[in-house]
């Protein structure tokens, strides 16, 4: 048992991470602090209707922004602010940040 728990702790000395950077990456957009920015924000990124509603005779669509295309200044600006109308405050780490960046500048998702 000992010679277990010691060979199980030098492994973790030298192993590679469990996840690549990408599937990390992808994790963080899906599940950042429990609500996913795929879900306003659509699994690419773009933007997507949250709802529409009628007053009067207009109807209000409420839509969240294409982040996408957000220079990474801007983007992290965002992520920051404490005020928005819809979007909660995740109060992510700089790590986190550059990581979710990554994802949405990433040729893998269209």
């Amino acid at each position: 048992m000992k010679f277990t728990i010691f060979t199980f702790f030098v492994l973790q000395l030298f192993a590679d991470d469990f996840i690549t950077k990408d599937e990390y990456a992808k994790m963080l957009y899906h599940n950042p602090r429990g609500v996913g920015c795929h879900k306003c924000h659509g699994e690419n990124g773009k933007g997507m209707e949250l709802g529409r509603y009628k007053e009067g005779n207009k109807t209000i669509i409420i839509k969240a922004p294409n982040i996408k295309e957000l220079s990474y200044r801007r983007f992290k600006d965002a992520l920051n602010a404490s005020r928005h109308r819809l979007m909660p405050q995740y109060f992510l780490t700089n790590k986190e940040i550059k990581t979710l960046y990554y994802y949405l500048k990433n040729e893998n998702i269209k």
